[in-house]
């Protein structure tokens, strides 16, 4: 019997991960980094301006558009409360199913698309900063996963819905951008692993699809970019 139990296939989550309960080490090592980095805001001199990113950096130092994914405003604290508890939430439901190294890649590239976002929808001398763009890649991701599982999508919409909303209120001064480009790619993401077919090579496709949706930002963000060169010479 025993034989028989080893051989039978472990459970696996709607992405083909096992399923596991041990805790979801990602989401806490992020929120730690947030919050020593946020912390290193007050005490280093010029880390927040070394950090964030803008449009105008794009081509001398392109990874400030992963580099602000871990700043916050310092003069508003709810913006860092809100962040972390999103990604403590999400986090917790999402990367048990997704498994921890396809959850931190999820949520660096959806990041990366929030940065994408800022690059072709916003100006390119005002600055972002803060993990909104990775955390509304988990809000899409978190979308996709609940339509999987057949889950009733009213909740997830109507919060979706009400923060979006806030960021396009006068004087909010959110990058709603950052909320886009973070949300669509979460959901891509997330809609590549879930809707693989089930099958030997389900992981390979997986891991080729993520790639291939890195380098499509890749490419939009060349793309974004070329203008941006053009019209300000001084940067080549």
């Amino acid at each position: 019997m025993a034989e028989v139990n080893s051989q039978q296939r472990q459970p696996h989550t709607v992405v083909g991960s096992r399923i596991t309960s041990g805790r979801p080490m990602v989401t806490y090592v992020v929120i730690a980094l947030c919050v020593l980095i946020y912390g290193g805001q007050y005490l280093v001199p010029g880390l927040t301006d070394r950090l964030l990113y803008a449009p105008l950096y794009t081509g001398s130092e392109p990874w400030r558009m992963i580099t602000s994914l871990f700043l916050h405003s310092t003069g508003f604290i709810m913006h860092i409360a809100f962040n972390m508890y999103a990604l403590y939430i999400l986090g917790r439901v999402l990367e048990p199913v997704l498994g921890h190294v396809k959850f931190a890649v999820l949520y660096l590239v959806a990041g990366f698309g929030g940065s994408v976002g800022v690059l072709l929808l916003g100006e390119p001398n005002v600055a972002v900063v803060g993990a909104s763009g990775a955390v509304f890649g988990l809000f899409g991701a978190f979308l996709v996963v609940t339509k999987a599982h057949g889950g009733n999508l009213v909740p997830v919409l109507v919060i979706i819905g009400i923060n979006l909303v806030i960021g396009f209120l006068p004087g909010a001064n959110i990058a709603w951008q950052a909320h886009v480009g973070g949300l669509v790619t979460g959901g891509v993401l997330a809609a590549v692993l879930v809707w693989v077919p089930r099958g030997r090579n389900r992981a390979l496709i997986q891991w080729t699809g993520m790639i291939v949706v890195a380098a499509l930002l890749g490419a939009l963000t060349w793309w974004g970019w070329t203008p941006i060169r053009e019209a300000y010479p001084f940067l080549a």
